[in-house]
């Protein structure tokens, strides 16, 4: 049996990352409710029910506690993005599986997600988390070039696959601010409200950014011609 996979304090990496995200959970819930400029890393530490000291082991400052919460946010997304199948259409996939996700999530998911969105709505007015969610596209970005590499047949660093995956990404930061914009003013449920219709407009704006290269079946008439079709 292979031993755990430990940090340099001898702390499983599981462990590492279970601490962390209970951490963000209390920062992003009171940077939520009171502010961020009112909310001091030792209320936060208490909170979490951790040491002020773990707190600043684990972060760098009391806004880079966010971080975990707003990457969770974006990695269920790319998880989707991962296992889209080569036969599918983006459009397709990624509504099944948003609305499956919708069917089965655990509430703790969810409230992870709500989070995430309130962190992303904060962003706009909050430069230190919205250096957190930045960081969040570029981990995005740099998966999609990988990604769409192998759907179109093309090498990583080529500069159609590069300006495609920019394109994706840029419209899920502009469409997950524009919901967090809604969460912020207390609309989400009635603009949003169809998880599924949220996905095909998701999809539709990827295409149309991409000039219709990402978002067929692997083999349509786009592949291997990024910019193709319309």
């Amino acid at each position: 049996m292979a031993a755990p996979e430990r940090t340099r304090g001898g702390m499983s990496e599981r462990r590492r990352r279970t601490l962390r995200m209970n951490v963000s959970r209390a920062a992003c819930r009171l940077f939520w409710e009171r502010g961020v400029e009112a909310t001091s890393g030792e209320r936060i530490a208490q909170d979490a029910g951790v040491s002020v000291r773990t707190v600043w082991r684990h972060f760098r400052t009391k806004e880079s506690c966010a971080e975990p919460i707003v990457a969770h946010g974006v990695e269920w997304f790319m998880s989707v993005v991962r296992d889209w199948p080569e036969e599918a259409a983006l459009a397709g996939h990624l509504t099944a599986e948003v609305r499956r996700h919708a069917r089965t999530s655990r509430p703790q998911e969810r409230a992870d997600e709500l989070l995430a969105l309130r962190m992303i709505s904060l962003a706009g007015t909050e430069p230190a988390l919205r250096a957190a969610w930045l960081a969040a596209c570029d981990r995005i970005e740099d998966e999609l070039r990988t990604i769409l590499a192998a759907r179109l047949e093309l090498p990583a660093a080529d500069l159609e696959v590069r300006l495609h995956a920019a394109a994706a990404t840029a419209v899920v930061r502009v469409l997950e601010e524009q919901v967090g914009a809604a969460v912020l003013a207390g609309t989400a449920r009635r603009e949003f409200g169809d998880p599924g219709l949220l996905a095909e407009r998701f999809a539709a704006a990827i295409r149309r950014a991409t000039g219709g290269a990402v978002g067929e079946p692997v083999g349509g008439p786009t592949r291997g011609r990024p910019g193709a079709g319309g």
